[in-house]
């Protein structure tokens, strides 16, 4: 059973075959990699919203190396900690799918029956993460306009995506907890040292959400060595200083070999209110 719904009537999407069907008789196919596209044409900004191919593969292909692993592992905990028996999770932004792979085999490794979804605005993010994980329901869609029904889902992982905290509530059973990770102050420091003559580090903060409460916030910290010019590249294509680095960064970064940089992130936990 999907707690996805219609996105043109809001109604609950019942897969049949290689399509799902809503009771209004909206169709929508599921491509043979095993996605569905949910997102109507008038609700997109441009003809391929999201991540282009490129930064896709560059993600993939860096996130399959193991070194953000530790963020990985601590969101398995986490996401095991803030569920039952048998909990309905979404992952809003969820990319190529890796840790949307690895939350739904942690969880059913302790014992539970998940039923997970993932949505992304990228199609060719989209295809990565259906190829990677059979048993999720992946669909492309906006993080601004779910296709999710109301109060269905008791677990929401948001992974360096945009923060549509309304859709967040109304998706979200009361009690249902939500995973919210960002990078913190230092992550990728490294990195930046090279790419920029005066580095800065990020901005952290707690921001209070009507309709939630904090539970904790989980720091995640390590430091990573990159042995090859091809993870470098991977990593810097991967991130935003891709788009808005000076040429003399982009040439020092590309005369490295070996890259040693920290990894910095926090996990905020919020709990929706009853």
């Amino acid at each position: 059973m999907s707690f996805l719904c219609c996105p043109i009537c809001d109604a609950m999407l019942k897969k049949d075959g290689r399509r799902w069907l809503c009771p209004a008789g909206h169709s929508y196919d599921i491509a043979k990699e095993g996605h569905t596209h949910l997102l109507p044409a008038n609700r997109k900004h441009s003809a391929a919203p999201g991540d282009d191919k490129g930064m896709a593969a560059a993600r993939a292909a860096f996130l399959s190396k193991g070194y953000y692993a530790p963020l990985k592992d601590a969101l398995c905990e986490l996401c095991c900690r803030f569920t039952g028996k048998q909990p309905a999770v979404l992952d809003s932004g969820c990319g190529e799918g890796y840790y949307t792979s690895a939350v739904y085999q942690a969880l059913t490794d302790a014992g539970k029956q998940v039923d997970m979804a993932g949505i992304d605005i990228s199609k060719d993010i989209l295809r990565l993460a259906a190829r990677r994980e059979k048993r999720v329901d992946f669909a492309v869609a906006s993080s601004y306009r779910l296709p999710a029904a109301d109060r269905s889902v008791d677990l929401l992982l948001n992974c360096f995506s945009p923060l549509a905290i309304e859709e967040f509530y109304r998706v979200l059973k009361p009690g249902g907890v939500f995973l919210y990770v960002v990078p913190s102050a230092e992550h990728l420091w490294g990195l930046k040292q090279v790419l920029y003559e005066q580095p800065y580090p990020n901005e952290v903060r707690q921001t209070p959400y009507e309709g939630f409460q904090y539970e904790l916030i989980h720091p995640v910290r390590d430091t990573i060595t990159l042995t090859c010019p091809e993870d470098i590249q991977s990593l810097f294509q991967m991130t935003p200083y891709y788009w808005k680095t000076p040429k003399a960064g982009r040439e020092r970064l590309a005369q490295l070999t070996t890259l040693t940089t920290d990894i910095a992130f926090d996990i905020h936990v919020f709990r929706r209110d009853v």
